[in-house]
């Protein structure tokens, strides 16, 4: 009876033993060079990346909780888990520690920076809870309707970011913003404005002459935030509590087509440096030639003179 029981007993080892082999976890993130990584976020809709350092022990903790975490990321994003080690593509999601770890999550190829504390639960909750990108996009066409800005109506708050494709520093933001409007999205809404598209009359409306710019609009003011400090926590109080010590501004109504084309010929003039070098060049070009005219009249008059007394 033992001999006939044998085969089956060998049977059941050996599939626990390759089962169990089959289901093994991986030990370490998959490690991608920027060219895979750029290639990555192109073409797939979810992918969540451990920036990290090589031999860094802070870098370790944050690849061993991504990976303790990669199973539940595939279920419940569908998404890819892993990771970049001395990136030059770091700079471009933090910029403000670029050399410290941390972890972004793509959307469709838009940017999420993690910046909260290295808690499991709480990197899931957040990944989870930002599935599409929370930063809405506004054009001048859009945003006085979707806001409500100068009668600080129905649609909440607004905190808004006027960007510009050429400016490097807004670019490099992006990340960062997307991570406000994630810790901000039950409370208010979180936009940007493309001033050299289709957003340069929103910027003549605010007066916006530099990028990045960020106001927030409340109850039909605006407030400008004064701080050189970009980073998710700062930014994200003066949303809630900290606009309150800033200078309060009513909000303008939207510009005639008439005083939008005036206030653009002003700006132009006014952050143009070349009219003005035209204008002082001609001046200098015209004093040299007022001097040579009167020098070549004071030279014939002593040639004359010169004449008289042979």
């Amino acid at each position: 009876m033992a001999l006939q029981r044998l085969p089956s007993v060998f049977l059941v080892l050996l599939l626990v033993l390759f089962g169990a082999r089959g289901v093994k976890k991986e030990s370490t993130l998959e490690t991608m060079s920027d060219d895979e990584l750029v290639n990555l976020v192109r073409t797939e809709k979810h992918v969540v990346v451990a920036f990290a350092q090589r031999d860094h022990d802070a870098s370790e903790k944050l690849e061993d909780a991504i990976l303790s975490l990669r199973e539940d990321l595939v279920d419940a994003l569908g998404a890819w888990v892993v990771k970049a080690e001395n990136s030059a593509m770091a700079r471009l999601y933090n910029p403000k520690a670029p050399n410290t770890p941390f972890a972004v999550y793509f959307r469709h190829g838009v940017p999420l920076l993690y910046d909260g504390e290295l808690d499991e639960d709480l990197i899931l909750h957040t990944f989870s809870n930002s599935k599409e990108p929370a930063v809405r996009e506004l054009n001048d066409d859009v945003f006085e309707h979707l806001t409500q800005a100068a009668t600080g109506a129905t649609t909440g708050d607004w905190f808004v970011m006027f960007y510009g494709t050429s400016c490097v520093e807004c670019q490099r933001l992006q990340a960062t913003w997307e991570a406000v409007a994630a810790r901000l999205k039950a409370r208010l809404n979180v936009a940007r404005v493309n001033l050299e598209l289709n957003g340069a009359a929103t910027g003549r409306r605010f007066r916006v002459h530099k990028m990045p710019t960020f106001i927030f609009f409340r109850q039909g003011k605006l407030y400008r935030y004064p701080l050189d400090k970009l980073d998710v926590p700062s930014l994200a109080s003066f949303a809630t509590e900290w606009y309150r010590n800033a200078r309060a501004e009513p909000v303008p109504t939207p510009l005639s087509p008439f005083d939008d084309i005036t206030q653009a010929i002003a700006d132009w003039l006014r952050y143009t440096e070349w009219p003005w070098m035209v204008a002082t060049g001609g001046s200098l070009l015209a004093i040299i030639a007022l001097w040579a005219f009167c020098l070549r009249g004071r030279k014939k008059k002593v040639e004359k003179k010169q004449k008289k007394a042979k």
